[in-house]
């Protein structure tokens, strides 16, 4: 669950805008393009965002809000600005990010929206626009509305999934137009373990793919995440792993887990560069304290269609 915020800062020369520099990147959202360079958004006081040019080495951007929706305290009366699991996709003419505002072990949560026209700030048109609530959950409801992951289907529809522990995750339909919920939308379930969260759905070759976490995260290298995946003929599923046994009733192939000092691995996103597909991630990096840290490599495929992890890109550690 994307309930810790870490507020590990130090100080030096800022390459995209003045500010304090974060050491850790954690819940990174899937990497976007614009203007020849690449963007990723992460969790944090008004939501981190980060630039590279090469994919290599990363610098801080300015964050989404330097002040808040004034909505967040009635999510939570004590919400100051800590929000979790960005997620961002450019439709429609603008680049949307989703987020999610919560409280640690709660399901009174929510997942907003904010729209921009770039994510260049040098751009004139630069700004960040609060649209408001997707959709919420209260302590009454069995799932919980943190973890957004937003994809566009071959058909123009656009569908959110979402969800953490409880009853597991969800997916419900987006009005394309806006980016908000489609009126009226069902919620429909798609996978459930007794520790899961942090969807991503994504679609390689007519089918559709299923990522999630199992187990832990925020406890550095104590952290028990592993990256799990299945597949479905449709969006909605069932997902299925390689024995067909389905997400739903625990089902789930072991895509990523532990590498050496690269521990907990979660927060799957993928993001097409032409004809080369890259998986963003995050790790607690044992050589650096537990740090969470940003992990790109090749997204590949085996000869009966399914996900691997391939080459690591080196990424800089900022």
């Amino acid at each position: 669950m994307k309930r810790l915020i870490f507020a590990l800062f130090v100080l030096g020369p800022m390459l995209c805008v003045s500010q304090a520099r974060p050491r850790a990147i954690h819940d990174p959202s899937p990497i976007v393009g614009c203007n020849n360079e690449y963007w990723l958004f992460a969790t944090g006081r008004g939501i981190h965002s980060w630039c590279s040019n090469d994919l290599v080495t990363w610098r801080p951007g300015p964050p989404v809000f330097s002040t808040f929706p004034s909505w967040i305290t009635q999510i939570d009366p004590a919400q100051t600005g800590n929000f979790w699991a960005p997620d961002v996709i450019y439709s429609n003419g603008q680049y949307r990010l989703y987020y999610a505002v919560s409280q640690w072990a709660s399901k009174n949560s929510a997942i907003a929206l904010a729209t921009n026209p770039t994510l260049d700030p040098l751009d004139p048109g630069w700004h960040w626009t609060d649209c408001g609530i997707v959709i919420r959950s209260t302590d009454g409801d069995n799932f919980n509305a943190i973890d957004p992951s937003v994809m566009v289907d071959t058909d123009n529809r656009m569908w959110m999934a979402f969800g953490s522990f409880w009853s597991g995750i969800k997916l419900v339909e987006l009005d394309p137009s806006t980016g908000l919920r489609k009126p009226g939308a069902t919620v429909y379930p798609l996978a459930f373990a007794k520790q899961i969260e942090a969807p991503c759905i994504i679609t390689h070759a007519g089918a559709y793919y299923l990522f999630v976490n199992w187990g832990l995260c925020c406890r550095g290298v104590d952290s028990t995440y592993t990256i799990h995946v299945g597949r479905a003929s449709r969006v909605t599923g069932p997902y299925l792993d390689k024995n067909g046994v389905d997400m739903m009733a625990g089902g789930g192939t072991l895509f990523l887990g532990n590498e050496g000092p690269r521990i907990g691995p979660g927060q799957a996103g993928v993001f097409r560069d032409g004809t080369k597909e890259w998986l963003s991630y995050h790790y607690y990096d044992a050589t650096r304290n537990g740090i969470p840290t940003l992990g790109i490599r090749k997204l590949a495929w085996d000869k009966d269609g399914w996900p691997l992890p391939g080459t690591i890109t080196p990424v800089a550690p900022p």
